[in-house]
């Protein structure tokens, strides 16, 4: 049994992070930019503001989420590269971001869509960044002859 690298996690967990925080800006940055919407912290962590789906803008939102998750996948399998592992990643992160989002909205609890769409998104990340992970660990090892 091979031992665990604390310092190995805590660096994977705050790049996979950082990532994740980094193509979720660029997503919203392109609904800015394509479509005029606001760009501001508010986008990334405000509980305040209702997360509509039914609207233009709260359908792109949860669109940049959604695609946030799908990178979240490939970037699961660049750092974490352990198909067991992704899903304590996937969570860590998901939860991290629930907390983040609360302290920034001042202590605000948010609503059944805001959880109903990342749950979605983590599932999609975790599925897929399982898959990948595990396409990743299956390939055949080159023996150079």
């Amino acid at each position: 049994m091979k031992r665990q690298d604390p310092l190995l996690i805590s660096f994977q967990i705050v790049s996979l992070q950082c990532f994740y925080y980094a193509f979720m800006g660029i997503f919203f940055m392109g609904c800015h930019v394509i479509y005029g919407l606001p760009l501001s912290l508010d986008r990334f962590f405000s509980l305040t503001r209702s997360l509509d789906v039914l609207t233009e803008s709260g359908g792109l939102e949860v669109l940049a989420i959604f695609a946030s998750g799908l990178v979240g996948a490939t970037l699961l399998r660049t750092i974490v590269e352990k198909s067991r592992k992704c899903l304590d990643f996937a969570v860590t992160l998901y939860i991290i971001h629930a907390v983040t989002c609360v302290v920034y909205s001042d202590f605000t609890l948010p609503n059944l869509t805001w959880w109903i769409v990342h749950f979605v998104a983590l599932v999609v990340m975790v599925v897929l960044g399982e898959y990948l992970c595990s396409r990743r660990e299956l390939q055949d090892i080159p023996l150079v002859s």
